[in-house]
């Protein structure tokens, strides 16, 4: 895959941003409200998404029942690629969103395999009567209930290519602990088309998963995170990073080596619009970039003592254990606090402070900016 693919953002973020409540079922609302639902497809057209999502995430016979609407799996999601499917039109890929059942498979729970996956089997038929070019199963944190989600659609639609997608939290892991390298490589055995993860979590988590898997495969990666982490203001969540900050990480996504970038919850079209012009100039590379480049010294090249190289280098050559704390970058541009604290902290004995980049997936004063202001003052 040598071209750079564009995925959408969060259908579920637009259509509470235009009003619908949280407790509703938005998957229903390919039937009894199509023209919102229309209408978030063409904001992320116009964008320039490559690839958008039918808003059928949780339109399994499972999620529907507890609004009473199991019986209508086969029209919420027919309807659903429809309604995609004439914003798309020829040029643009229509992905089949399909997200885990909501309840436990064997053996963590008590719903049968073989049931599981005529509920995935179930749902993909109809987004392939409604005309998809692509499904992709998102955000599952188990590798057994994905690997009966893909059983399932090639059971129903053997041809159609299939992009399978785990959540993780902020250590990287899925969200039943599975490692990036081991669910990686599972990933890798359903014969899928395509490998990622997406949600759960913002840029800067995801982007330190997608450097383990890139040590452990070659297979095309896709990368959707969240806007950030969700914060409550005013008994509402909200995401906080700005479409450039999204911007700037789906420049390292791409040169890490994923092949298709977007956005899940609390990502908006403009959000996906800034990630369109960022993206526009990048060349890819062929295949996925190593996570790290060594380069070995010159022969003979004169070695700097440790002292001479800065202050907290002749401190460690001094001294057999040196100290440092992290200060984190002010969300503003005052950077009082942070000199307060780090003069605190010099007064106190400690040696360093460690100014973190992109901390808790938020736009902050540049860690460089800070740097150099903190040597200036204390």
């Amino acid at each position: 895959m040598e071209r750079v693919l564009l995925g959408d953002g969060g259908m579920g973020t637009m259509l509470y941003s235009k009003g619908i409540y949280l407790n509703a079922c938005f998957d229903e609302l390919n039937l009894t409200n199509p023209g919102i639902v229309q209408g978030v497809h063409r904001e992320y057209v116009r964008s320039g998404a490559d690839i958008i999502e039918t808003n059928t995430f949780g339109a399994n016979r499972f999620k529907l029942k507890k609004y009473g609407l199991n019986d209508k799996v086969t029209d919420i999601n027919r309807t659903g690629a429809r309604i995609a499917r004439e914003e798309a039109g020829p040029d643009i890929f229509l992905a089949g969103s399909m997200g885990p059942l909501g309840v436990k498979i064997e053996p963590w729970g008590p719903l049968p395999v073989e049931e599981a996956e005529d509920a995935f089997a179930e749902q993909a038929l109809a987004l392939w009567e409604g005309g998809v070019d692509i499904f992709i199963l998102e955000t599952f944190a188990d590798v057994l209930e994905i690997e009966r989600a893909v059983r399932g659609v090639r059971k129903a639609a053997p041809d159609i290519p299939v992009i399978a997608e785990m959540t993780i939290g902020e250590d990287g892991n899925s969200l039943y602990g599975t490692t990036p390298e081991v669910f990686t490589k599972e990933l890798e055995s359903l014969g899928v088309q395509a490998i990622g993860v997406n949600c759960s979590v913002g840029p800067a988590p995801m982007l330190q998963c997608i450097e383990r898997m890139v040590k452990v495969t070659a297979f095309p990666l896709t990368a959707m995170p969240n806007a950030g982490m969700p914060r409550e203001v005013d008994g509402r969540n909200l995401y906080l990073c700005s479409p450039d900050y999204m911007a700037e990480y789906a420049k390292r996504f791409i040169m890490t080596g994923v092949r298709i970038v977007g956005g899940c919850c609390g990502t908006t079209p403009a959000h996906i619009k800034a990630m369109r012009a960022a993206i526009k100039a990048l060349q890819p590379p062929r295949r996925p970039m190593p996570a790290a480049i060594h380069l070995s010294e010159a022969q003979g090249a004169p070695q700097i003592p440790m002292g001479e190289k800065s202050a907290f280098g002749k401190k460690l050559e001094e001294r057999k254990f040196v100290t440092s704390v992290e200060v984190v970058p002010p969300r503003g541009h005052d950077p009082a606090p942070a000199i307060e604290a780090a003069r605190m902290l010099e007064e106190n004995g400690v040696n360093g402070i460690n100014i973190p980049d992109g901390p808790r997936a938020s736009a902050r004063m540049s860690p460089m900016a800070l740097a150099s202001i903190l040597t200036a003052s204390t």
